[in-house]
């Protein structure tokens, strides 16, 4: 099977590109191969519309909580809020979520989804730091328009997969909350790097490989880059890999997916180092 792992961003330019890893599984061995780096949405686009059998994990949040959707009055279903979020334009989009934020009591203003909880991952309605909520306005509806499957929330073509990936949710399960990465140059240290060598390590261990159920095969380069994005591609092709292994159990999902708010392929191992 072929799998990627796509580092995302919201704004991707030739310095911050789109990092897509493309890697070969068989079921026992995940083989990390050559980096696709996408400097623009035409590339993404193109590489979603390109022809399968494949999976993808993407490290942006596909959906929005059921609380903001139902408080805001956007339509009850993730294809449509997704496509009216878009209809807005990005400034549109920006200034409808500052609104919100503004109408809404101290310590209620921004909110996650039942999925971001369990995964530790912060709000999708985050605009600034890491803006998430920009990512998904910016990849969901690339996702309907490229007409791919997402597990537990929209049926399109079968030989196309996507699912939600999160590589933070990965690397702390390996190296706890250890920092590994910074995008700012001046920030990046050798601390950074020790993090993401060793992270590597243990993402390719026997132990690892033990836990997930497939042993996972990277070249040592790919703990280079100092902004992370080479590494978090791997990790999300882990997690699309980890899911495709478990297709015939709801691809991994635990307990009932929420069709509003989507879902973070989860709970891929439990050892840290």
């Amino acid at each position: 099977m072929n799998v990627l792992g796509l580092d995302f961003t919201s704004r991707p330019r030739r310095s911050k590109p789109i990092t897509c890893l493309h890697c070969a599984f068989d079921g026992e061995n995940l083989r990390a191969d050559q980096i696709e780096n996408l400097p623009e949405f035409d590339a993404f686009d193109e590489v979603l519309r390109r022809p399968g059998p494949w999976i993808a994990g993407l490290d942006f949040p596909f959906g929005q909580s059921r609380q903001f959707i139902e408080n805001i009055g956007w339509p009850q279903d993730w294809e449509g809020y997704v496509l009216h979020a878009a209809s807005l334009g990005r400034e549109g989009f920006r200034e409808a979520l500052t609104a919100y934020k503004e109408s809404r009591p101290k310590g209620d203003k921004e909110h996650r989804r039942q999925t971001d909880i369990e995964a530790g991952a912060i709000s999708p309605q985050k605009l600034y730091g890491v803006p998430v909520g920009l990512m998904f306005f910016e990849g969901a509806h690339r996702l309907i328009r490229a007409d791919v499957t997402i597990p537990h929330l929209r049926a399109g073509d079968p030989d196309r997969i996507v699912v939600e990936a999160y590589p933070g949710l990965l690397a702390r399960n390996l190296i706890r909350r250890r920092s590994y990465k910074n995008d700012t140059r001046k920030k990046q240290t050798a601390d950074h790097f020790d993090a993401r060598r060793k992270i590597l390590e243990a993402v390719t261990s026997e132990e690892t490989g033990n836990e997930l159920g497939f042993r996972v095969e990277a070249d040592p380069s790919l703990a280079d880059d100092p902004t992370g994005d080479d590494l978090d591609a791997l990790l999300c092709a882990v997690q699309a890999a980890w899911a495709w292994r478990d297709r015939d159990n709801r691809y991994g999902a635990s307990g009932e997916v929420d069709a509003l708010e989507g879902w973070i392929v989860g709970g891929v191992i439990s050892n840290s180092t």
